[in-house]
């Protein structure tokens, strides 16, 4: 089969397609013909710094988002049969194989059956960004239909299935974004009010916009400074869920005195763990947004796309920043 290695860690030019033999299912696997794989920052991340697991050798094949059709199957198999439709979060990050490739071998239980009204390009591009984005809305942050959500680059892969999200459950909806187009863009996602961050500071918008109250949470998916001021955003007793590391320097007693809890959101965990437990919770998550995707109440935009073979043009447009929604690529 065709697939995508990532050669040394270095810049995009380390990704190399490359003939390699594709694995057959074992018991409760399956073995999918993959038509499209997301793009994450975390690909680039891996490429450029190294893969998760320390036991883990190169050449690799990178992306952790997948979608196509089940050709065979296990034994043991229960949840799907040859010809099924299927997208999934498996792989890619140093222990199994990813997704830059024409075959993936998954476990059953991580595999979720796409809608008949969604393409495989969507459907690839929705894991990760999506089970970010519940996980840090609801597993982490607990939003409720009757609080006000700040939630930090709206118009980002996890920012615009957020918004979506929360707006779904009736909570207010704040966001931040760099200039007119994105704005427009989270405007039409439901977003109820946008922050010019760069000519408004968001904090004195968040409290002006809160009679002074500041807001319930913020989902940051910025990191830095952004993440240690949006403490100062927060109500009395509201929650911060970050999805990058925390910084130094946040305001730990301004944290004390208002009750603010603080928490991350790491979607890999369960994979990086090996705790299958965990990961049948984000199938779980998946089905809920084929559900919405179906129904329409969600959408997944897909700002650009190439092929398997284009995977380093890919990832330099993705470094490049400034991208709205998701990136793919598709596999003949």
């Amino acid at each position: 089969m065709r697939c995508v290695q990532m050669t040394a860690i270095g810049g995009p030019e380390v990704l190399r397609v490359e003939d390699s033999t594709a694995a057959e299912p074992g018991p409760r696997q399956a073995k999918v013909k993959i038509s499209a794989a997301g793009i994450n920052p975390i690909d680039t991340k891996i490429r450029s710094r190294g893969l998760f697991s320390s036991d883990a050798s190169l050449p690799a094949v990178l992306g952790c988002d997948g979608a196509g059709v089940v050709e065979a199957i296990g034994e043991g198999v229960e949840r799907v049969s040859p010809g099924d439709r299927v997208f999934y979060f498996n792989g890619g990050i140093g222990f199994d194989p990813g997704n830059y490739a024409e075959y993936a071998v998954v476990d059953e239980r991580c595999l979720a059956i796409i809608p008949q009204n969604i393409d495989h390009v969507t459907a690839a591009a929705t894991p990760l960004a999506a089970l970010t984005a519940w996980e840090g809305l609801f597993d982490r942050g607990r939003l409720g239909g009757d609080e006000t959500v700040l939630i930090h680059a709206g118009a980002g892969g996890v920012g615009h299935l957020a918004i979506q999200l929360a707006s779904e459950t009736g909570a207010r909806v704040l966001t931040t974004v760099s200039d007119d187009k994105k704005e427009c863009f989270v405007g039409e996602l439901g977003a109820d009010e946008v922050i010019r961050y760069r000519e408004r500071d968001f904090v004195d918008v968040a409290l002006e916009l809160t009679d002074g109250e500041g807001v319930d949470l913020v989902l940051d998916c910025v990191g830095g400074e952004t993440c240690a001021r949006s403490l100062h955003a927060l109500a009395t007793y509201g929650r911060l869920v970050t999805i990058l590391a925390l910084p130094e320097g946040l305001d730990w007693q301004h944290a004390r005195m208002h009750n603010l809890s603080v928490a991350q959101e790491l979607m890999l965990t369960p994979m990086v763990l090996g705790r299958m437990d965990l990961r049948e919770h984000q199938t779980s998550i998946l089905e809920a947004m084929a559900t919405r995707l179906a129904a329409g109440r969600v959408k997944v935009h897909v700002e650009k796309t190439w092929p398997l073979e284009r995977a380093e043009e890919a990832h330099r447009y993705l470094e490049a920043g400034g991208v709205m929604g998701k990136l793919a690529l598709t596999i003949d």
